[in-house]
């Protein structure tokens, strides 16, 4: 009888156990993306007076804030690929080691070229924490709780875009560079707390390391793939109608990010203080809903359902913006409009690695690079039609969103179908 009992109790407590070191890594991946978006954002108010410093003007800051996005344009696709080849924990160092130095520089920065160079380094290194953090959580994480941990990952980047600028507001007092060194010194401890703390995944096949299994050839098959030709098959593979939609997100809500604080001055007369309220609420809200409301609603209504019910309220919320008639309702629309858009992130990225098998970090790396295409094209096409009527890119923000809705209705019940064929993500 005592045996008949301790099969079941000791399998319950090995799933606590692992249980509990799932939870820590997920905090652990969340504090590394934390200090690399406090690190993003830290930047953002510093720059300008930088560039003022340095005797340049607006074009050179075009092209400073460009630099970031189009260098992980390109190397996260390349650093996904990396990871699926290496493993996550290498390139995840590589990544958080890279960025630490490169804020380093920019701290050390005495001309607008040093400045340049180490704003692309951080783009270029840094583009590999995000891929290697969410193919981690991807391929560790039982479909069920995968929302979850995505949503984690994002309250954490939402933290981040909260306190980098309140940081840097406050160390700059005593010094342009101290926000940037600190930064830095924060990326390091968090190298350290990877080295020592995070555990490197190792699919089951691997506990038998003399027995030919299918799943290690197939993983070894895709490892010696082109890198072009891994691409191309994620891309026209299931996973690549979902990264279009990732796209078509990331264009329609940096339309909005990079005019709102100038429309709220321009339409209501709003002062510094009532624009920094603005970020405030967008990072609060962004915080409850991905690190709260996400994993629980995602298992009541499932992932499908909160990726259309958030491409709905994105695009109302859009048209309830560009028509507010004061800054309280205002306010009302864009607090609206933030919880429906922060809801489908977690979801879609979730969404997208149950289709990625053994590529995950291919997909990711795509899926990152898709982000940062939208973010290259958003606020270009923004700013042009904003100078044309302000509320403009509230309307195209609308428009875009509700063409993600219709991709996603007549193409998600096909990729739903098609992911009970993709092998498990979890080892």
């Amino acid at each position: 009888m005592s045996q008949a009992h301790s099969a079941p109790e000791l399998d319950h407590s090995a799933g606590k156990v692992a249980a509990s070191v799932s939870r820590r890594n997920v905090l652990l991946l969340s504090f590394v993306l934390l200090v690399v978006m406090i690190g993003y954002s830290v930047a953002m108010p510093l720059l300008p007076f930088y560039i003022e410093a340095f005797g340049v003007g607006g074009t050179q800051l075009g092209w400073l804030m460009s630099a970031y996005s189009v260098m992980q344009l390109i190397c996260a696709p390349l650093w996904g690929v990396l990871s699926d080849r290496y493993g996550r924990k290498p390139i995840l160092c590589v990544g958080v080691l890279g960025y630490a130095i490169s804020m380093f520089f920019i701290g050390l920065a005495n001309s607008f070229t040093m400045l340049f160079l180490a704003r692309s380094l951080s783009g270029l290194l840094s583009s590999a924490t995000m891929p290697s953090a969410m193919a981690y959580i991807g391929e560790n994480s039982a479909p069920g709780e995968r929302s979850k941990g995505m949503g984690q990952l994002g309250a954490a980047t939402g933290i981040g875009v909260i306190i980098g600028p309140l940081l840097g507001g406050v160390l700059s007092v005593k010094s342009l560079a101290l926000p940037f060194f600190v930064g830095s010194g924060l990326a390091f401890l968090s190298l350290l707390l990877i080295i020592f703390l995070l555990p490197e995944h190792r699919p089951a096949s691997s506990s038998a390391p003399n027995a030919v299994l299918p799943e290690r050839s197939e993983s070894a098959a895709q490892a010696a793939k082109p890198t072009l030709a891994l691409y191309a098959e994620v891309l026209l593979g299931p996973a690549g109608i979902l990264l279009l939609l990732l796209f078509i997100m990331s264009f329609g809500m940096t339309n909005f990010q990079g005019m709102i604080g100038l429309y709220f001055v321009d339409k209501f007369g709003s002062g510094t203080q009532q624009v920094s309220s603005i970020w405030m609420l967008m990072g609060l809200i962004l915080i409850v809903a991905q690190g709260v409301l996400v994993g629980p609603l995602s298992k009541k209504l499932g992932e499908l359902s909160i990726i259309k019910i958030g491409l709905f309220g994105g695009a109302l919320g859009f048209a309830l913006v560009a028509v507010a008639l004061n800054y309280l309702t205002a306010m009302v629309a864009l607090g609206f409009f933030i919880l429906s858009v922060a809801l489908i992130g977690p979801a879609l990225n979730s969404y997208i690695s149950g289709f990625a098998g053994r590529q995950q970090g291919a997909v990711m790396g795509l899926n990152s690079a898709s982000t940062s295409l939208g973010r290259i094209l958003g606020p270009l096409w923004g700013g042009y039609i904003y100078d044309v009527n302000i509320s403009y890119p509230f309307f195209s923000g609308a428009a875009t969103l509700a063409l993600g809705l219709l991709v996603g209705l007549f193409t998600l019940r096909k990729q739903a179908a098609a992911i009970s064929d993709q092998p498990s993500a979890v080892g």
